[in-house]
């Protein structure tokens, strides 16, 4: 497609002689803008992804793709039937039976407002992300009158393993002179730390009898968390579940109860992707001034070129190729980067809150204790593929520019 001597002449050009430095500085600007703009392009898709997709397993990791929820005052007595039931269709992982409360806990030093879930040992060692944030409690003794908090609330309280909180809740007994809120403590054996701060700080675990016995539901519990084995089959088995339970029961999925939340995150994501598109933009234009310059530099000896015989097609080649090669050296080295600081990142964030002596990645405000990044192999070739078609446009008026250079013209003002 290129001849030898197009190739050659187009590589001349680029290395700049010392008095045409400043061209060499405007094409340098444009391969750093190049690079940069699809750095941090890939950089900020990849947390961008990274960040959902932790928050989604975090999430499904404690809760269940659904979950049927007894409305107020109904909870489910007949829930050992329903559970066996639900785990005999077809495509449904695991349905556990809990209680989920939210309660004021106390202790020596405070108080915070929390929630209680109820739920069994086995239950608990079902799912991976619970099972490996339950890791240093000994389930041994996961038994009575026990609870297990997350590592966040325990040190919100103040408390350590083997102390006691007193767990206060509203709900109370009803008297003869009213409503007597239900007081009762219980001992710490172990904390968890599942990595999600909404966990971590405000969860309390007991064992699934205790809780029907502090909430006075003797054998009954208020949710079934169902978690499935695709979750391409959510719309299904929420359509089925809903079909199959009563009408004092509700049927959610995770998408209802967290649209909000992740459909301001994708929101945040494209407006972020067509933001830092715009970093590219801005390099092309760049790649469009260098260029410019080093037509009208080169004009001398681009009206050489054509009175030795070279048509205008081989001079309109000659600085496309210029052009291209800063798009295609600056998206290489820009995806380079962007993966590199994508596979760093942790340890990145770790050096820079050294070196600035502050947490630049709080969980309180962001959920997450770490700084996750998913590179999406598709987006990176979206990004690619938007970078050098920008960057081949830049480069067409300024070849088509010089391929209409009048050679006479040209050497009669040289």
């Amino acid at each position: 497609m290129f001849s030898k001597f197009e190739r050659m002449t187009a590589w001349r050009y680029l290395r700049a002689k010392r008095k045409e430095g400043f061209i060499s500085v405007i094409t340098g600007f444009a391969f750093t803008g190049i690079a940069l703009g699809v750095a941090t392009l890939i950089i900020v898709m990849a947390v961008m992804n990274g960040f959902k997709a932790e928050l989604l397993n975090r999430i499904l990791g404690i809760n269940g793709h659904l979950s049927i929820v007894a409305s107020a005052g109904f909870p489910f007595n007949n829930y050992k039937k329903a559970v066996s039931d639900i785990r005999a269709i077809d495509g449904i992982e695991s349905a556990i039976p809990l209680i989920e409360k939210q309660l004021l806990v106390s202790s020596a030093h405070g108080a915070e407002g929390a929630m209680v879930r109820g739920i069994d040992k086995q239950d608990i060692l079902r799912k991976k992300v619970m099972r490996n944030g339950f890791a240093t409690v000994d389930m041994d003794e996961y038994d009575g009158d026990v609870v297990v908090l997350g590592n966040k609330l325990a040190h919100k309280l103040g408390v350590y393993i083997g102390d006691e909180i007193t767990l206060i809740s509203p709900n109370g007994k009803i008297t003869a002179f009213g409503s007597v809120p239900r007081i009762k403590s219980y001992t710490i054996i172990g904390t968890f730390d599942v990595g999600m701060y909404e966990y971590d700080s405000n969860y309390i675990f007991m064992p699934l009898a205790a809780a029907q016995k502090y909430f006075g539901l003797k054998d009954a519990v208020t949710v079934i968390d169902v978690s499935l084995k695709d979750e391409k089959q959510l719309a299904q088995m929420h359509t089925l579940l809903e079909k199959s339970v009563s009408l004092d029961a509700y049927v959610y999925d995770w998408k209802q109860t967290n649209a909000a939340f992740f459909n301001a995150i994708d929101v945040e994501r494209n407006v972020m992707f067509l933001i830092l598109t715009l970093i590219i933009l801005v390099a092309a234009f760049n790649i469009i001034t260098g260029l410019i310059m080093l037509v009208k530099d080169k004009s001398r000896d681009v009206a050489v070129l054509r009175t030795m015989g070279a048509t205008r097609p081989m001079i309109m080649r000659i600085f496309f190729m210029d052009g291209a090669f800063i798009g295609v050296v600056g998206t290489a080295i820009g995806v380079a980067l962007g993966l590199l600081f994508c596979q760093n990142i942790e340890n990145i964030r770790q050096f820079l809150q050294r070196l600035a002596g502050r947490d630049l990645f709080s969980s309180e405000i962001y959920f997450l204790s770490q700084l996750p990044a998913k590179v999406d192999n598709f987006e990176v070739a979206l990004v690619i593929a938007i970078t050098l078609l920008l960057a081949f446009l830049a480069t067409i008026y300024p070849a088509y520019r010089a391929s209409k250079f009048d050679p006479a013209e040209a050497l009669r003002y040289e």
